[in-house]
């Protein structure tokens, strides 16, 4: 693939593969979504918007980055390494250790929420440099899996990179709307985490080449989250 325009704006395919692309890196963007807004709201209130812009402002770097470097990305699903009758590619491993993290962190997360046990706190730099480095990671975890499926979308580079801006651009608004939703009613925590765990085990499979469809993850937690706006509009009711 190479970087130039090499097809027509008035072409409708060109117009028509963009939408699909835009739309399928908004839905494979949600988990990303979700951490992100989880992990900010840690941080001093002050703080989180800034978190925000620098969290999904790398995710946009990050994709373009690998967009441009596009062989090397492919190179990624080559085998690396054999084990007990399993071969894995650099994107296998990727996608294991980034659900090893999200399954490790949204169980603390779940632990500290039931238990009440605080974290241990650091100093305010230094948390927030913390934060922003989990953020790169499972950033990269999750543009590494959203370009490789891109990929076999289209062939033109400049339609992924378009693409790619539109999405986090629909990620940084949904991503605030998401965060302050938590704040407001903080037992939706529990099912973004929950979320999460789902997200981790799916990327474990993924790595082991058992494919988990999406569709059923999203589905799942989509009439988890109708349950609890259907709790929140009835204690509602009662408070009034």
């Amino acid at each position: 693939m190479e970087l130039g325009l090499s097809f027509s704006l008035l072409d409708p395919n060109i117009w028509g593969g963009l939408f699909a692309l835009i739309a399928m890196e908004i839905v494979l963007g949600i988990d990303n979504v979700v951490f992100i807004s989880l992990i900010i709201a840690k941080i001093d209130e002050k703080k989180r918007e800034l978190a925000r812009k620098i969290g999904l402002s790398l995710a946009l770097i990050l994709r373009i980055v690998l967009l441009l470097g596009i062989s090397w990305v492919i190179g990624l699903k080559e085998t690396v390494i054999s084990f007990a009758g399993y071969s894995f590619s650099w994107r296998d491993l990727i996608l294991i250790g980034g659900g090893l993290f999200l399954l490790a962190k949204a169980t603390q997360e779940i632990h500290n929420d039931i238990e009440g046990d605080g974290e241990h706190h650091f100093g305010a730099s230094r948390f927030f440099v913390l934060i922003i480095l989990q953020i790169i990671f499972i950033d990269l975890v999750f543009s590494v899996d959203s370009i490789i499926t891109a990929i076999g979308m289209t062939d033109h580079v400049e339609i992924m990179i378009a693409a790619v801006i539109c999405a986090v651009i629909v990620m940084y608004f949904a991503s605030k709307q998401i965060s302050d939703f938590i704040e407001v009613h903080p037992s939706s925590k529990i099912i973004a985490l929950s979320f999460l765990l789902l997200v981790g085990a799916a990327l474990i499979a993924e790595g082991f080449h058992v494919h988990i469809p999406k569709g059923y993850i999203y589905f799942a937690m989509g009439y988890a989250a109708f349950i609890e706006y259907l709790n929140i509009r009835r204690q509602g009711k009662k408070a009034n």
